[in-house]
């Protein structure tokens, strides 16, 4: 599914969606997933709850848009849903905070779980939607995603 303001893309994994939701939690996993090359490390424990936080490393370079270089994120959880909805914010040196979305869904499925990746930009901050940057991340970087997502739970 795809709007103008969403991107959504789905993907059998071959695990249970323990698996991998134990990994979405970990700070850590979302660096080893990550297609984009931004997540460089994280920083913080596995994420229990909403409002849970942990620190993300990144490094602009990878996209080549604008000329952040390396700086840090805070991610925020504002969905947790055990083994099933994992959703976050990314809080970062703009202000005012622009308030997109990612997130996760997980259904039990036959081969595993089905996994729904999201990149949700619709409650964005009105100064950032006058600036015309979203969607930052191309729907193909979640699809990729999926693809490390599935190669490192898949066993």
């Amino acid at each position: 599914m795809a709007n103008k303001e969403r991107f959504e893309v789905r993907r059998q994994v071959a695990a249970p969606p323990s698996e991998v939701f134990a990994l979405l939690c970990d700070p850590r996993g979302h660096v080893a997933i990550d297609s984009s090359g931004m997540l460089q490390s994280a920083d913080g424990d596995p994420v229990g709850a909403v409002g849970d936080e942990f620190v993300v490393h990144m490094d602009r370079e990878a996209l080549n848009d604008y000329p952040y270089g390396k700086y840090d994120v805070t991610v925020t959880i504002t969905r947790f849903e055990q083994d099933t909805q994992l959703e976050w914010t990314v809080i970062g040196r703009l202000q005012p905070p622009i308030r997109h979305l990612y997130g996760y869904l997980l259904e039990p499925s036959d081969l595993g779980t089905l996994v729904t990746s999201y990149y949700d930009w619709s409650e964005i901050h009105e100064k950032w939607r006058e600036a015309d940057i979203f969607p930052v991340i191309p729907e193909a970087a979640l699809r990729a995603t999926l693809g490390i997502l599935a190669r490192t739970v898949e066993r």
